[in-house]
């Protein structure tokens, strides 16, 4: 019996559940075990492999969630910063929600990857969540959905409604555009290079009025082109010009790895940016500095002049 065809979807699964990739692999790791243990009582008249497996996965993802508190960014913990110059001290104690690196697993770029919805679906009950996910995303029937978590075709739907209300609450998270949309590409290209040279002008040029940049595991965030533009430009001023950008998708977003000038030559990995593009403009900027999260994305710590444009 061979598991392993499922893994990639297993993992985006326990992701959306606990918005974080590397719990996200080890419970598909722990599912697949004990998948392996049970083998010989899976009864396939009752089940397909598929389905069966997202019920052990389901199983440990609530187990997982038990008393634990939901992966927040910084933007859903309270109101935006207005002063530029704000320490930018890390919030370690709590679990920010974590992006997920496209590259790892083939989930394509579907719109219920989005991090704007992860981030929504954190604050959905585990059950809630669970149900909205098999039901609405991954489409498994309301009566495989209340075997998967042993209850009632009723409550999956009961759950099901309370889910929908909940994030119809939560204000605009609707799909976006594809990062390979041509003028998505277009916007991220005039991004990058207004970004390698510092220049802040240019970069708010390519912003929404109300962008919102926000720096996970930093709790403050900043809403609007101005205050965006302030920002930048003390990071530019703290770090100097000349930056180099690789070119990344997350959650089916665009997204950069932006590496900081050294000053004895070559760069150094400083943060990995994952962008909502709507309209020809930046929306939305989510800036991780976790080194947990570069691991995750297999990003070199330190490029030299020779890396950059062999990756270009």
């Amino acid at each position: 019996m061979d598991f392993e065809p499922y893994r990639g979807e297993l993992v985006a699964y326990c992701y959306r559940m606990l918005g974080s990739f590397h719990e996200a692999e080890d419970l598909v790791q722990e599912t697949m075990l004990r998948a392996w243990k049970a083998r010989d009582r899976y009864d396939h008249t009752r089940a397909t492999v598929r389905t069966w497996l997202y019920r052990i996965a389901t199983n440990a993802c609530l187990t997982a969630l038990e008393g634990r508190a939901r992966r927040p960014l910084p933007s859903g913990l309270g109101a935006p910063n207005d002063d530029p110059e704000a320490p930018l001290t890390p919030a370690i104690d709590i679990p920010w929600l974590q992006p997920f690196p496209d590259s790892r697993f083939d989930t394509g770029t579907r719109a219920d990857m989005r991090l704007a919805l992860v981030a929504a679906m954190q604050v959905l009950a585990p059950r809630q969540r669970a149900v909205l996910v098999l039901r609405e995303v991954l489409e498994f029937s309301a009566a495989e959905v209340a075997a998967q978590l042993g209850t009632t075709v009723p409550a999956v739907n009961s759950a099901l409604q309370r889910a929908r209300a909940v994030l119809a609450n939560l204000g605009d998270i609707a799909e976006v555009a594809e990062p390979d949309e041509p003028e998505v590409r277009a916007v991220i290209h005039r991004y990058v290079l207004a970004f390698e040279a510092a220049d802040v002008r240019a970069l708010v040029r390519l912003l929404t009025d109300d962008a919102v940049l926000e720096m996970p595991p930093v709790p403050l965030w900043y809403r609007g082109s101005r205050d965006y533009g302030l920002f930048m430009r003390r990071v530019f001023e703290m770090r100097g010009r000349n930056w180099r950008m690789r070119h990344l998708t997350a959650n089916g977003q665009p997204a950069l790895a932006a590496y900081a000038p050294e000053p004895g030559g070559g760069h150094r990995l400083h943060t990995l940016q994952v962008l909502t593009v709507d309209g020809g403009h930046v929306t939305h900027n989510v800036v991780f500095a976790d080194p947990a999260v570069f691991d995750a994305f297999e990003l070199p710590k330190r490029i030299s002049f020779d890396d950059f444009h062999r990756a270009r």
